[in-house]
């Protein structure tokens, strides 16, 4: 058997697949794998790191939404998609897995063209374009949400990788916070704006971190690699303040936290709600509104918090999560609400949808 991940440029595309490849190869050492991508995304560097096949492919980006530019896709697409039909040619691949991106489009088309089976998968609550158009291909679709509109979906969940689908945070908690240089015993908020930081985020902690360190919380701060780190004066026998440029062991990160403050990428629920770590969203405000869509099940479910984020202020942080990090039976509640929400086992669910797929053209 071999399947070929169509999911690059990013790292919300490229992780699910790389997550699928690994619960293919604990089902079945034999399995070939190909990851499709393009020079300029991050699977250049993410799936060899990992020990996969990557194919490259040219690159043609997709408008987000109806345009002018859209009438031009079909012949921009044309040599990607026959690069992209070379692959499953060499690969003689039984299966086609798309998680969106550049690569997705050309790799479905290309998929039907010649017969293959194709799986889509859709990480964010909202789809792109090129998922909106694979989903008319196929009856196989897996989204992340419960609210996705997307054709024929089936709720999976986000595939997560291993260290973070079988986390006990409890069980790590002492030695997560031994690492990171926190207090064993004390409450703990964690803060991230995604890989590269947020500047709103890191401006917004900064100026309430000694109120939260008077109130006995303590804070593990990702400001981002380019991000100035934060000089506070630290007052005596005070609760830890950590402000660091990159979390490399998010693992440990989560299991040190009692609560998080982030963005509301469809990665970041959906680990988050899978570990039942409780967090106060605070959803990008550009772009297509996704972020927002993303966080809104789990916040309905009771296991996190959001606020828009021209409302995230020193204030609200100190009226709303505050009284929740200080509060153990709230935040044992909300942690239990996130992990009922969340799936840990969405690896699997999409591996069986794979192979159902293969069977169905066997059939």
């Amino acid at each position: 058997m071999h399947v070929v991940l169509a999911g690059g440029g990013t790292a919300g595309h490229i992780e699910p697949a790389l997550a699928l490849a690994d619960a293919l190869r604990r089902q079945d050492p034999t399995v070939g794998i190909t990851a499709l991508g393009t020079e300029r995304g991050l699977e250049t560097r993410l799936v060899p790191e990992r020990g996969y096949e990557l194919a490259l492919i040219p690159a043609v980006p997709l408008p987000r939404k109806p345009t002018p530019q859209l009438l031009t896709v079909p012949g921009r697409l044309r040599g990607t998609i026959k690069a992209a039909e070379e692959v499953l040619e060499r690969t003689k691949a039984d299966c086609v897995v798309g998680f969106g991106g550049y690569v997705a489009l050309p790799g479905y088309l290309a998929a039907k063209r010649q017969g293959v089976p194709i799986v889509v998968h859709e990480a964010n609550a909202r789809p792109g374009l090129a998922n909106r158009i694979g989903a008319r291909y196929t009856r196989f679709v897996a989204v992340s949400t419960p609210d996705s509109k997307l054709r024929n979906a089936r709720y999976v969940g986000i595939p997560l990788r291993r260290s973070i689908a079988t986390l006990d945070r409890a069980a790590v908690r002492a030695e997560a916070r031994a690492f990171f240089g926190l207090d064993a015993g004390l409450p703990t908020l964690l803060v991230t704006g995604g890989s590269q930081g947020a500047r709103r985020l890191n401006e917004v902690v900064t100026a309430i971190a000694p109120a939260l360190q008077r109130s006995g919380v303590q804070i593990l701060h990702a400001v981002g690699p380019k991000n100035e780190l934060p000089q506070l004066d630290m007052m005596p026998g005070m609760p830890p303040y950590i402000p660091v440029p990159y979390v490399d062991r998010m693992d440990l990160a989560y299991a040190a936290a009692d609560m998080m403050l982030c963005r509301a990428g469809a990665m970041t629920v959906a680990e988050l709600s899978a570990v039942g770590l409780p967090a106060a969203y605070v959803p990008l405000p550009i772009g297509n509104g996704e972020q927002r869509l993303n966080a809104q099940p789990v916040v309905r479910a009771g296991g996190g918090l959001i606020v828009d984020d021209a409302e995230l202020t020193p204030e609200w942080v100190r009226g709303t999560v505050l009284p929740v990090l200080t509060d153990p039976a709230r935040l044992s509640a909300m942690s239990r609400a996130a992990a009922e929400f969340g799936r840990r086992d969405a690896d699997e669910l999409l591996l069986g949808m794979v192979r159902e797929a293969i069977a169905s053209r066997r059939a």
